[in-house]
């Protein structure tokens, strides 16, 4: 907290806007007509407007604070100001007002009560605040993802339980749904809830009804986190809403269904897929939130080391061919597609991608959307893609036969091919290959090499803590044997008290070459092959964890946690 000196003087007398919306106006921080469209919205959703602005994106919340804090003359809030445990008011003060004021309580004191606010020129809210704490408020400026967050860890669920209070749960009526998914609440919940998981660099949003409450819980860097609940009578109104913006039917709630939308949080483009099926207690949605933002390029930073890249490039550079990322759901294989095809991106070469769904837009990149109900699956758009002469071909997933026989004639006419296929190793995807049908003579024809992955959580530079493991068998082969020291997660702010921070790739790089096509041909197991394939050199996933372990950038705990089998 800043010293008391400082604060008195940053709230002396001066001439301020007398509202945001003149302070917002006078300065220029938006232009006129994205001013009167935030308008719009503020009245349609009862938000205020600085949250409608920064949601909107149209300014950011860095930005919003430091001109608040220019044309008053009042400080900015720090982190470090916000307390831990609610600052108890003499006077009735709910967390239902706090969270709609946007305003945070960060001090108490004999005299005054120091408080944070997104706008501190609401008259309004600062005297409700005075006559709640008996004393004159000092005012800061707050940005409003701090401020919630402070909300957040004072009062937890409570705030939200009082957002609902009043709504009916009745989710029969299809005009009753539209009016509870249009109610200020339940926008506000769904709008919160997107804002928070984009600020802990949450992949999804999973919202679980039960026969008490509509549980939370955001999935990050690969592992599920708990939210405070929502109350069932927010269930059928917040469920109704994430339709609504998804643009999917309100009043089908027997059938699962999927659909898209997109926002703009926080200053963030973030595309969102949603997934809705029915359970025993009510719908279930699931929101993936793709923050193009974030979207790292680089095999360097995926954690693809010198040695796996002097493998890995040459691959890319053939001519034609086939080069298959295998790994299960969730292990960024569609994001390391997607830095190969950055990699080969240049004027040169035509690049056209066929994708379920279209994760991130490309630039430079022809990129299609299969659509299954007009007949556009993957083996449709292959065939059209080979009259358009392209140089590289992506493929989303090779699921069936009639998509990989396309996939190997592409190849054998001189096109290079890109694609995934769920397999538990490299070394297996020969062999679900051969499962499928390809005949084993097209497969030593066409695929060049086969890259296995799985994500694990990096260790917070901030606060990782070195270990001495002395002689313990640590199960990471003949690398972890030698190791003396290795690092644990311990927690703090940077990393929120997990301890880990972000995620990176574990690999394995099979290529096919002489000795791998034989073992082909005699539809050898997957065993044999992998085996031939580290005697040729290859380093499994596993050895490459130990390596990563040694350096410091993950856990022993979360090499075993992917890596295990069963």
């Amino acid at each position: 907290m800043n010293a008391p000196v400082s604060i008195a003087m940053t709230n002396a007398p001066h001439a301020p806007p007398t509202d945001l919306h003149q302070l917002v106006a006078e300065h220029g921080l938006v232009a006129a007509d994205a001013l009167a469209r935030a308008r719009r919205v503020e009245q349609e959703t009862g938000e205020r407007l600085g949250s409608v602005l920064t949601r909107l994106g149209l300014v950011s919340e860095q930005r919003l604070a430091e001109a608040v804090s220019a044309a008053t003359g009042l400080p900015i809030a720090a982190q470090a100001d916000f307390p831990v445990e609610p600052v108890e008011a003499p006077g009735p003060l709910s967390p239902r007002f706090l969270r709609d004021a946007k305003a945070a309580p960060l001090r108490l004191t004999g005299e005054t009560v120091s408080v944070a606010f997104v706008d501190p020129l609401d008259p309004y809210t600062r005297q409700a605040l005075r006559v709640a704490f008996g004393r004159p408020v000092l005012a800061f400026v707050g940005r409003a993802g701090d401020i919630e967050a402070a909300l957040d860890r004072a009062y937890g669920a409570n705030a939200s339980a009082e957002a609902a209070d009043g709504l009916d749960a009745d989710d029969a009526d299809m005009e009753r749904l539209k009016d509870l998914a249009s109610d200020a609440p339940a926008i506000r919940a769904v709008n919160r809830l997107i804002s928070e998981a984009v600020v802990a660099r949450a992949s999804d949003i999973h919202l679980e009804p039960s026969e008490s409450a509509l549980q939370v819980r955001l999935r990050i860097d690969g592992v599920m986190r708990e939210l405070p609940p929502l109350t069932p009578a927010m269930r059928a109104a917040v469920v109704s809403r994430i339709k609504i913006m998804a643009g999917l039917n309100i009043a089908e709630k027997r059938l699962p269904q999927d659909g898209r939308a997109r926002l703009t949080v926080r200053g963030h483009d973030v595309d969102i897929r949603v997934a809705t099926s029915p359970t025993i207690h009510g719908e279930s949605a699931v929101m993936r939130l793709l923050d193009r933002s974030h979207l790292t390029l680089d095999f360097q930073a995926l954690g693809f080391d010198e040695g796996m890249l002097r493998r890995l490039r040459p691959v890319l550079a053939q001519p034609h061919g086939i080069m298959l990322v295998t790994g299960p759901t969730g292990s960024g294989k569609t994001t390391t597609l997607y830095t190969a095809l950055s990699e080969l991106n240049v004027p040169e070469r035509k690049l056209l991608t066929i994708e379920d769904p279209i994760e991130y837009r490309l630039a430079g990149v022809n990129q299609t959307q299969v659509a299954p109900t007009i007949g556009l699956s993957f083996a449709a758009a292959l065939r059209s893609f080979l009259r358009q002469d392209p140089d590289v071909i992506m493929v989303g997933e090779v699921r069936d036969l009639e998509t990989a026989q396309v996939a190997v004639q592409a190849a054998l006419t001189g096109h290079m091919i890109l694609s995934t296929l769920h397999t538990n190793s490299a070394a297996a995807a020969v062999t679900r290959l051969i499962d499928m049908g390809v005949e084993p003579f097209l497969i030593t024809s066409t695929l060049n090499a086969v890259l296995g992955q799985r994500l694990v959580r990096r260790l917070c530079p901030s606060c990782r803590e070195p270990v001495n493991v002395e002689d313990r068998d640590l199960g990471l082969g003949q690398l972890g044997d030698g190791l003396k020291t290795i690092w644990r997660p311990v927690g703090c702010q940077d990393c929120a008290g997990s301890g880990y921070s972000g995620r990176i790739a574990l690999t394995e790089l099979l290529l096919v070459d002489e000795a791998i096509s034989r073992l082909v041909l005699r539809r050898a197991e997957a065993q044999e092959i992998e085996r031939e394939a580290v005697a040729a050199g290859m380093k499994t996933m596993l050895l490459d964890g130990a390596t990563k372990v040694a350096s410091g950038s993950t856990t022993v705990e979360e090499i075993h946690r992917v890596t295990r089998e069963g």
